[in-house]
């Protein structure tokens, strides 16, 4: 995958641009010298060239396998009806007032 420097997968590649044009534009100063000033070009020009550290973080197995079945059941939703809406009360024709203009 010459096209996407040492990046194992076209996806990781793109979020790990993604990641470091986030980086820039919130103010991170740019690892290479470029003649583009767009921020985003920039981060996958720096990723192709292996400029990006990044780490794959393994999935750790087993944390999900210790809760019990009783305590998988222990939280179910609950329907919640929803509460009656206020409405804004309406004046009545004595509280408005008059407009101004012609009389009637």
């Amino acid at each position: 995958m010459k096209e996407y420097g040492d990046i194992d997968s076209k996806f990781r590649y793109v979020i790990i641009a993604a990641m470091r044009a986030k980086q820039l534009l919130g103010g991170a100063k740019p690892r290479i010298k470029s003649r583009s000033k767009n921020l985003i070009r920039i981060a996958q020009e720096e990723v192709k060239q292996g400029l990006v550290d990044y780490e794959i973080v393994k999935e750790v197995k087993g944390e999900m396998e210790d809760v019990s079945d009783s305590d998988k059941d222990m939280f179910i939703e609950e329907e919640i009806a929803p509460e009656a809406e206020e409405k804004p009360k309406e004046k009545s024709s004595k509280d408005k007032k008059p407009k101004k203009g012609k009389k009637t």
